[in-house]
């Protein structure tokens, strides 16, 4: 089986970062279909483009721009590329990081596909440092790393123990968050009160239900805005904000800069 080793990806890797022993790469997936193997790190895979299926010893995933994976060092995977671009952004951790910063590996042993719409947007914010590349990009990646982390082992330890209903009401918020949603259909839908949806959401989504489903909606229009072509306003509609100064607003709440100002650089 394939091992692979520091920066080393299947593709055509565009650029290249060393964040103090975190190395980040840019690639563009050219291969159709890559064998089992496995990476010498730790690490993050975010698809910013595009799609492509990735299966391990449990699960297949079909993956599509915003989706994102995490590996443990020496998860073996395979991947299949469909026709058409797909460009991933990639962070590997050395084992020392973790140690560093005392980190237990026991609870995030394994691939996941993270589906958690806080963790995307801190991921995105790292992507986003990755192209600001200043004095201050590194200090702010590992910061954000650790906050991803941190938010990451609970959820993994928890995950056993979630009531049926938080899988139900999160696969549903997912599949419907452009539509207007009403608590009482959302609870009577998943069959719970309504009054226990509103007092538990928080407990096990860390927001309440509109700030979850603003994420939803602004973690889907970051994979449009790196793609570059639509407009705002498209961009606004199609992810369900009432017009393009709400989208704004909302945006820059979670990412603390506006959508174009966010598009420029990715230039």
């Amino acid at each position: 089986m394939n091992t692979l080793r520091n920066g080393q990806f299947f593709g055509q890797t565009n650029k290249t970062l060393n964040f103090d022993g975190l190395i980040i790469t840019d690639t563009e997936y050219t291969h159709p279909y890559v064998d089992w193997h496995y990476h010498e790190n730790a690490y993050f895979t975010f698809l910013l483009e595009g799609n492509v299926i990735e299966g391990n010893k449990k699960e297949i995933y079909e993956c599509s721009a915003g989706t994102l994976l995490y590996h443990h060092w020496e998860d073996p995977h395979y991947n299949i590329k469909p026709e058409g671009f797909t460009r991933g952004f990639h962070i590997e951790i050395p084992r020392e990081w973790f140690e560093d910063l005392n980190i237990s590996k026991d609870n995030i042993e394994g691939s996941f596909n993270l589906k958690d719409p806080e963790l995307k947007l801190l991921m995105y914010k790292i992507f986003k440092e990755s192209k600001i590349n200043d004095n201050a990009s590194e200090t702010s990646t590992h910061q954000l790393l650790l906050t991803i982390f941190n938010q990451l082992s609970p959820q993994k330890i928890l995950s056993e123990k979630k009531p049926i209903w938080v899988k139900q009401i999160n696969e549903l918020l997912h599949e419907s968050c452009n539509e207007k949603l009403n608590l009482a259909e959302l609870a009577q839908t998943i069959n719970i009160h309504p009054t226990h949806l509103s007092r538990d959401f928080h407990k096990y989504f860390h927001c309440n239900l509109g700030d979850y489903v603003r994420k939803l909606k602004i973690n889907k229009s970051l994979s449009i805005i790196t793609s570059n072509e639509k407009s705002l306003t498209e961009i606004a509609l199609e992810c369900g904000f009432a017009d393009q100064s709400h989208f704004i607003r909302c945006f820059k709440e979670n990412m603390g800069l506006t959508p174009l100002k966010y598009r420029k650089i990715l230039k």
